[in-house]
């Protein structure tokens, strides 16, 4: 698995522990880390899982590669 990918899948890890916290107590971990939802980094840190989510789509359709 290529690096891209592995950082892809944590990215995706991290946006869906922060979407379980949302749903389960209704606390966004990102914005509380990094100053609320408008926050410039926060917004990053968003991009960045909403793009690592449509780069593991990729992943779907894929061969397998033998090692």
């Amino acid at each position: 698995m290529k690096i891209v990918d592995r950082i892809a899948l944590i990215l995706v890890i991290i946006g869906a522990l922060n979407w379980g916290s949302i749903g389960l107590f209704r606390f966004d971990c990102v914005a509380a880390i990094f100053g609320g939802q408008l926050a410039v980094w926060s917004r990053i840190i968003y991009t960045l899982v909403g793009i690592a989510g449509l780069w593991c789509i990729t992943l779907l359709f894929r061969e397998d590669d033998v090692e």
